[in-house]
């Protein structure tokens, strides 16, 4: 469900690099990445990294800085282009890493820091850019669904700002109907995964 807004969309194109969807989507568009609990996303959210890309952030409400460095290692992805945005070791008490590349915000249910700084990175940086938001599910858990909802919402219209694009993972099973329904109503494309492995897409 690929909703195009005209006058916002700036003519850039990017590559998907995820098998069972669309070879590229406009600047502006917010993917939704829906998988299982269990789903193997490391692979897919790196191939969306890695393709077609000059500079690209890496939001964690899930795991620390540390651990996102250590994924973009083993999938080989290049660091040189990489920020990380680490929501966890503030408020969790761990050791900070001092480098360029690594943003902190207090806590991982702080919405309007997240945004913020997801922002100053899309403003900071030229050429194509890619967000990847791990997870919107585990904000929704130290926030809450509707505070979820609004950040993503807020997302969609900071990366189609900046003519950027992002990928947004959701856990399906931790969410009712309801709530995925909106969490779809609110991206640009939805990809599901299925626990076979299986990718739908849903323009």
């Amino acid at each position: 469900m690929i909703k195009m807004t005209g006058a916002l969309r700036h003519g850039m194109d990017y590559e998907l690099a995820i098998e069972g969807t669309p070879d590229a989507v406009p600047g502006g568009t917010v993917a939704l990445l829906i998988h299982p609990s269990t789903g193997a996303t490391d692979r897919m959210d790196t191939d969306f990294l890695k393709a077609d890309t000059d500079h690209f952030l890496v939001v964690s409400t899930r795991t620390t800085a540390r651990e996102v460095t250590q994924k973009l290692e083993y999938y080989d992805v290049d660091e040189d282009r990489a920020e990380i945005l680490d929501t966890l070791s503030v408020e969790h008490g761990y050791s900070r890493r001092a480098a360029s590349h690594i943003r902190y915000v207090s806590r991982p249910g702080d919405v309007d820091g997240i945004l913020a700084s997801i922002d100053e990175f899309l403003t900071d940086t030229d050429g194509k850019r890619r967000v990847s938001f791990d997870s919107l599910t585990e904000l929704a858990y130290y926030a809450d669904e509707h505070q979820a909802l609004d950040a993503l919402q807020r997302l969609r219209g900071i990366v189609e700002r900046h003519d950027a694009t992002a990928l947004v993972h959701v856990s399906a099973e931790v969410h009712d109907e309801d709530a995925l329904s909106r969490f779809r109503d609110a991206g640009d494309l939805v990809v599901e995964l299925d626990a076979d492995g299986t990718v739908r897409t849903d323009r």
